[in-house]
């Protein structure tokens, strides 16, 4: 496919993303694509993830790839995938940008049994997406739900990292009991994670309320707490979280199920937006976020590169902690993933340049 690199939407460590064109009209291709692009050296988590969303390319629920290519520019060989332009930025932003804290059930269950639908996806084909959070799911120009950024995701069989140290995936806010005390991250981490995000919908915040990482994962793995339900949501969406927060991930029920549950499976999705929500769009602000819009305390194995529609650019952020055994016990164990460091973030010797 020939196409041209248009304006940058962002770059991390990962790479870069900016906008493609091709230089010829096809049907098949629509007229404007994002390409995420990375240095030949540094392609294998780039490669992965175009080679899984070629699996999972006939869900409309999940972001397509069109293709892929290598190109010499400045001297440098890049590696680059397309992908489709979800021009209705994340979900994330839409929540943030909600004047009444939190969306509407109504909405908020559409959008549950959209996630669902690609979820059950991810899951057949024996994936998972282990990073499943408000910035990684995009909508589309007439407000479908895509799900992206599949640089972490996995194939759910695949063994946990050995005795000598252990990897922690995706950002703990949304982060599962089994995975933050033994490294287990399959399909119930996704489900754990997709309540979050529910929750988060419908309380415009993190349903988690901690002073830190630290604090937070020990919540979560040792004294087996789970997420705030808020107090606003129906009888029928308190019991859909119950559902998603069991402890046990053996206990928790798999998308296939939760599509049955009565809060989703009198919802229809059919990618169109309500007057109400256009206009809420139309007025989102388009003023470039602070650093300190972003959500805190991403821990990933590999960069997790998220769209903003406010800024309209991606951005990527990366924290990689590998520590101790899986021998541990699990107090020790978390204890040793935070520091008592303190970052003072009003001085720049505690940012990273990420070029």
């Amino acid at each position: 496919m020939d196409w041209v690199r248009g304006e940058k939407l962002g770059n991390g460590s990962f790479g870069m993303v900016n906008i493609a064109i091709p230089r010829s009209r096809n049907c098949q291709i629509p007229p404007v694509m994002a390409v995420k692009s990375c240095g030949v050296s540094l392609s294998d988590s780039l490669m992965n993830e175009k080679l899984i969303l070629d699996e999972l390319k006939d869900c409309p629920e999940i972001i397509r790839c069109f293709g892929e290519n290598f190109t010499d520019e400045n001297g440098e060989k890049l590696y680059n995938i397309l992908l489709e332009y979800a021009s209705g930025g994340a979900l994330a932003d839409k929540v943030k940008n909600c004047p009444d804290n939190g969306l509407p059930e109504s909405e908020v269950r559409r959008y549950t049994k959209a996630l669902l639908k690609g979820l059950n996806y991810i899951h057949k084909f024996g994936y998972v997406h282990c990073d499943i959070k408000l910035q990684n799911i995009l909508l589309g120009p007439n407000g479908g739900v895509k799900i992206a950024d599949f640089g972490l995701a996995k194939r759910a069989e695949r063994e946990k990292v050995g005795d000598f140290g252990c990897e922690l995936r995706g950002t703990p806010l949304y982060m599962s009991p089994e995975m933050a005390t033994r490294n287990e991250q399959g399909p119930p981490a996704d489900i754990w994670a997709l309540g979050c995000v529910v929750a988060e919908m419908v309380g415009g915040a993190s349903p988690w309320r901690c002073s830190g990482v630290a604090d937070l994962l020990m919540r979560i793995g040792v004294r087996g707490e789970v997420p705030e339900v808020p107090e606003n949501l129906s009888s029928k969406g308190k019991d859909f979280l119950g559902k998603c927060f069991a402890n046990d991930p053996s206990k928790r029920w798999t998308a296939e199920m939760l599509l049955n549950h009565p809060f989703v499976d009198d919802q229809d999705f059919d990618d169109t937006v309500t007057l109400k929500e256009r206009h809420d769009e139309d007025n989102a602000s388009t003023s470039p976020r602070c650093p300190f819009d972003f959500p805190d305390w991403t821990i990933t194995s590999l960069p997790s590169p998220e769209y903003s529609s406010e800024s309209g650019s991606w951005f990527c952020k990366e924290v990689i902690l590998m520590t101790g055994s899986m021998s541990t016990p699990p107090v020790e164990r978390l204890q040793g993933l935070a520091s008592n460091h303190q970052p003072h973030w009003l001085s720049s010797d505690e940012w990273l340049s990420v070029r």
